[in-house]
């Protein structure tokens, strides 16, 4: 688990998960909410991708995945989990993804980086385990990704 000490990250990502709603979704999955985006790491401050070793490149990207419960209570909670990943172009190469925890306060989040080709089609193929739960959820998405 990576606690990080740069709030800056935290901003920027709610930042780009506003403002691009075209690279941003989220499935719900009983109590929980799966949030999902996906941002060209050229997106990022030069300093923000270094204090997290985040490579950036015009054909870098990085898919961001966030949880959420709901409690009985109405208030939603974020949530860590366990979670595998892959993306896939469309001849079914794939590239498994390396997600890093990332805590900043209440928030938790993962990201996990990967390379793609301008206007390309990716899919991605997660799998997560909420801490706490015994279910096994899945979740697939598609974006199309482009170089600045």
């Amino acid at each position: 688990m990576k606690r990080a000490g740069h709030p800056q990250l935290l901003a920027l990502m709610l930042l780009l998960l506003s403002s691009l709603a075209l690279a941003q979704g989220s499935e719900r999955f009983g109590p929980y909410e799966l949030h999902s985006s996906v941002v060209n790491t050229t997106f990022l401050d030069p300093q923000v991708a270094a204090a997290y070793g985040i490579t950036r490149g015009e054909k870098r990207a990085i898919v961001n995945i966030a949880l959420r419960e709901q409690l009985e209570s109405g208030q939603t909670i974020a949530r860590k989990m366990t979670l595998q990943g892959y993306v896939r172009d469309l001849l079914q190469r794939q590239q498994k993804l390396e997600f890093r925890e990332i805590v900043e306060g209440s928030s938790i989040y993962y990201i996990a980086e990967f390379t793609f080709i301008n206007e390309e089609w990716r899919t991605f193929d997660i799998g997560f385990i909420p801490d706490g739960a015994s279910e096994r959820y899945n979740h697939s998405f598609k974006r199309q990704l482009y170089t600045d």
